[in-house]
């Protein structure tokens, strides 16, 4: 082509120096023309047909495949192909330009072709994070991976091909440099190592609850990457973990709650001991007239009678032989409330006991499951039943115990000095 060009131009009267130079120009040129054209009609013809095809299927997968704009860039590739294949058409096939333009369009057909891969890889990890919504499992971590891998062979590849060197002595020259590679990909490498560890014991998923009190972390998992886990805070901050900080340190995930069907209660009452005490017949008279405790009180009572009357016991004083006490029965009243209480859970872990004695008084503690676990009616439910219960414990004679406030303080003056 430049020869004919050339031949073209001298039988116009030109100089053969100025005609050579604006040959090689010219065939430039109609390189250039021809490969724009090819991708004007591939990006802004064709690729819109089919971006219009996709979004009129039925199916959501290929959805993926327009958001990354796939298309546009996988027609990016016949114009280099273009320019590879007219270089030897339009310049002398040995000459340096049709050498240069030929590597050129290699390197550039590499990294289009890995540009079109990451699109591919990105598609194919939302794809499977749709088909794993309610599961929460990732593989962005693999895809990060195989992209960085994909990038470092690109890289070597392009070298390889604008230095004439076969890829296997670029390697050989990386090979010297491993320690330096290593420095600089450390955390890559770290953070690959931990996404594997991560997703072979499923340790974590996307939505999961976790608490990491080093990194400020408490909240809903939003992303996975090969380098970081991102957390969404209550207080809708985010925390940003090194993905090798989940393996090497220790954090909380809520996930076997959420699974399990119930969120645990467990709060104590600290009962002023001072006001525990042994109940006589008019006492348990009127705690037999509470509903909840109507049944027991005659059942306890009916047992620890005939306990005495077994053992001839003298019940001229209390403390000889079974007699009930009013932490006794509030204990016992607890439990009746709690398991007609449509909000706990009816088959877990149920228990309503005494913790060791504190100078703050008798730890009195509920270890119960709500049925409900979001949170703001997890809360509403707990505070409901303290609620209750701290309204109840009067009526069994008992106090809460609570350090002395300044009103206390004041009466106490007030009253001596009376």
């Amino acid at each position: 082509m430049v020869a004919t060009i050339s031949r073209w131009l001298n039988m116009q009267g030109l100089p053969a120096d100025f005609t050579h130079a604006v040959a090689l120009a010219a065939a430039v040129l109609i390189l250039l023309l021809l490969a724009w054209l090819v991708d004007g009609i591939g990006r802004h013809q064709l690729a819109p047909l089919l971006e219009k095809a996709v979004q009129k299927s039925d199916n959501h997968w290929d959805d993926a495949f327009f958001h990354h704009g796939f298309f546009r860039r996988l027609f990016r590739i016949p114009p280099v192909v273009v320019l590879y294949t007219s270089a030897d058409l339009l310049f002398p096939p040995t000459s340096f330009l049709a050498e240069f333009i030929k590597r050129l369009a290699m390197a550039l057909l590499i990294l289009t072709g890995v540009r079109v891969l990451n699109t591919l890889l990105l598609a194919a990890q939302d794809i499977h994070a749709r088909s794993q919504q309610d599961t929460g499992r990732s593989i962005r971590t693999y895809m990060d991976a195989a992209r960085i891998a994909v990038y470092f062979l690109a890289s070597i590849l392009v070298v390889a091909v604008l230095t004439d060197k076969s890829p296997f002595g670029v390697l050989s020259i990386l090979g010297g440099l491993s320690v330096v590679l290593m420095l600089v990909f450390k955390d890559t490498i770290l953070g690959f190592v931990a996404g594997m560890q991560l997703a072979a014991h499923d340790m974590i998923r996307v939505g999961d609850w976790i608490e990491m009190p080093k990194y400020g972390a408490d909240g809903d998992v939003i992303d996975i990457s090969i380098h970081t886990v991102k957390v969404r805070n209550w207080d809708k901050t985010i925390s940003t973990i090194p993905a090798y900080a989940l393996v090497t340190d220790s954090f909380k995930n809520w996930r076997g709650m959420s699974e399990s069907g119930g969120r645990r209660i467990k709060r104590a009452l600290c009962i002023d001991m001072q006001s525990i005490r042994f109940c006589d017949a008019a006492t348990l008279e009127r705690f037999g007239k509470i509903a909840l405790l109507r049944n027991y009180i005659t059942a306890k009572q009916a047992e620890i009678t005939a306990y005495n009357q077994e053992h001839q016991v003298d019940e001229s004083l209390p403390i000889n032989g079974r007699h009930q006490t009013n932490i006794g029965v509030f204990r016992a009243y607890i439990q009746a409330y709690l398991r007609q209480h449509p909000k706990i859970h009816p088959e877990m872990t149920f228990l309503v006991r005494h913790l060791q004695p504190t100078p703050q008084g008798l730890p009195l503690e509920i270890y119960v499951f709500s049925n409900d676990q979001v949170w703001a009616n997890y809360e509403a439910i707990q505070a409901d039943i303290f609620d209750h219960l701290l309204a109840a414990t009067p009526e069994f004679g008992l106090r809460i115990f609570q350090y002395p406030s300044g009103h206390d303080l004041q009466g106490m003056l007030t009253r001596q000095a009376n």
